[in-house]
């Protein structure tokens, strides 16, 4: 076995020593985080931190297009689900529909899938304000981030698929890094909005 350091890492490789059955139980780690333990000038132990990812608690940016398995957390995917008496087809449904101030059209824009009813409501620039259950809110304020993690809250707690893969990205930190950040509900919120409910689900099931 040779043994070599460069760039900040320990390169173990077969010289023909017959050490491969050390290579082949290391084979078991790929991809994992490992703490190199110095317990003396003759032994090293090297202990298994778990996948790499959830172990040094690299960031998920959440979008439609990210990792599969976090796609369903996206506004946009196509995740069915009822807030105070009336549906939705999508996150993405409600938040636009909230630019419209005929109920009618808010209707239609609610029943479409989250990348059709951010086309359908188009460039059009949100009102200062908008009316809803008879309160007028203002936008882009808390009380307007409020009405959105009710709706992704109830989401969340609706669809199952969505569920699994919000509680599947552990304890990482997630983001929202779009080309075009949101004026009324920039990214950070939105991550924040989601780690909340992310909190809050996996308390609600453990207790």
């Amino acid at each position: 076995m040779k043994a070599s350091v460069k760039h900040g890492q320990i390169i173990l490789v077969d010289d023909g020593g017959g050490d491969r059955a050390l290579l082949a139980l290391l084979d078991e780690f790929d991809g994992h985080a490992v703490h190199v333990q110095v317990r003396s000038s003759v032994c090293v132990v090297l202990e298994d931190l778990g996948q790499r990812d959830e172990a040094c608690r690299e960031p998920i940016n959440i979008s439609l297009s990210a990792d599969r398995r976090f796609a369903p957390i996206s506004n946009l995917f196509p995740a069915r689900f009822s807030l105070d008496d009336e549906d939705y087809a999508s996150v993405e449904g409600f938040w636009q529909s909230l630019k419209c101030q005929s109920p009618i059209q808010r209707r239609e824009i609610a029943s479409l899938a989250g990348a059709q009813a951010k086309r359908a409501v188009g460039e059009a620039k949100p009102s200062a304000t908008f009316d809803y259950l008879g309160n007028t809110i203002q936008t882009g304020t808390y009380a307007h981030w409020e009405l959105m993690e009710r709706a992704c809250a109830a989401k969340f707690a609706q669809n199952e698929r969505a569920r699994r893969a919000l509680l599947a990205t552990g304890n990482r930190p997630l983001t929202h890094n779009v080309r075009r950040d949101s004026k009324t509900i920039p990214g950070v919120i939105m991550a924040a909005i989601w780690m909340r409910i992310r909190k809050r689900t996996r308390a609600e099931l453990s207790g």
